[in-house]
């Protein structure tokens, strides 16, 4: 399962402001109401379009059946639907993480219908969004944040999707992976009678505790999770930074395995690209968008574009493509 949730050190949360940028002409904007939700692991964001332009942008905690409860899903769904506006709403396109089956896409439907009945409802996995919010309709979503995954369509029918297995499969270039990383790294200079360096005395402060072997009992500990440790990719980022190599290797495993995912992709549409890669690592950690292009370049793909917007904005295009 994969979400795009922002990563501690990248951009800020989207305050309740709300942006236009790439959206369709007034002339080809859906109309009606049309709700766009993207619905993460830790947080659910929701935008409400009329005739196609932002005028309520909203978030609450995940409604993610994946993550939480359905009764805290419900919940946090019922919030956000009351701070975003009642009404007649026409439609509502969902993207979420761990969408695999027509069988989640339906659980997740049914828990929105209630605060939009009669509306079309449409679920997908939460890189269709992306892909949209890219500004385009063919081509590759790679999803670098909490989890990764890459999703793509040709505009022949066909789509393809490498990754999004979960932290327990997968999930290789992802912040939960280096955070995961950093961890096995300190563990492994303790084993070998070596003193902690930067990245681990990084994170032993971050963790609150002064011993490497602490690490373990915390990193199985019900009080930590997939959030809190991808939240430690921030210092792998920053020891990168500042030179150290392990992370800077790391950083760079990561661009790779990400590379690799959407080559995939590419080559079972048969296509050239584009490749739009986002979320919280992907649009913000400049170290991990060269690496990620240096591998595609590699593989003979040169159209690579960073993700500008937040994926959730990719909805009216798809609502348009969906008329």
């Amino acid at each position: 399962m994969t979400n795009s949730d922002n990563l501690s050190g990248a951009a800020p949360a989207a305050s309740n402001a709300v942006s236009s940028n790439a959206l369709p002409s007034r002339a080809t904007q859906p109309d009606g109401v049309v709700i766009g939700l993207d619905i993460g692991g830790t947080k659910t964001r929701g935008v409400r379009f009329e005739h196609g332009e932002p005028v309520a942008d909203e978030s609450v905690g995940s409604a993610n059946v994946q993550n939480v409860s359905r009764a805290e899903a419900a919940a946090h769904l019922a919030e956000l639907f009351a701070k975003i506006g009642s009404g007649p709403v026409a439609q509502v396109y969902a993207g979420a993480g761990g969408i695999d089956t027509e069988e989640d896409a339906a659980a997740l439907a049914a828990l929105i219908e209630p605060h939009a009945p009669g509306a079309r409802i449409t679920v997908v996995h939460d890189s269709r969004l992306l892909l949209a919010a890219g500004g385009a309709s063919t081509g590759v979503a790679v999803i670098a944040g909490t989890g990764s995954a890459a999703w793509g369509t040709n505009g022949r029918g066909s789509e393809a999707r490498a990754g999004g297995w979960g932290y327990l499969l997968g999930d290789e270039g992802s912040g939960y992976w280096l955070g995961r990383e950093a961890v096995r790294h300190s563990l492994r200079r303790m084993n070998q009678g070596q003193e902690p360096d930067e990245l681990t005395r990084a994170l032993l402060h971050s963790c609150s505790t002064d011993d490497p072997n602490k690490l373990i009992a915390l990193f199985h500990s019900p009080d930590t999770g997939r959030r809190f440790w991808a939240q430690q990719a921030r210092l792998v980022v920053e020891a990168a930074d500042a030179g150290h190599s392990v992370s800077r290797d790391l950083i760079d495993q990561a661009g790779k395995d990400l590379a690799e995912m959407a080559a995939q992709v590419l080559r079972q549409l048969e296509l050239d690209g584009p490749v739009i890669l986002g979320s919280g690592l992907g649009m913000n950690v400049i170290r991990l968008q060269e690496s990620f292009r240096k591998h595609l370049a590699a593989a003979g793909v040169n159209d690579v574009r960073i993700l500008e917007q937040d994926p959730v904005f990719g909805v009216p295009l798809l609502v348009r493509e969906q008329a």
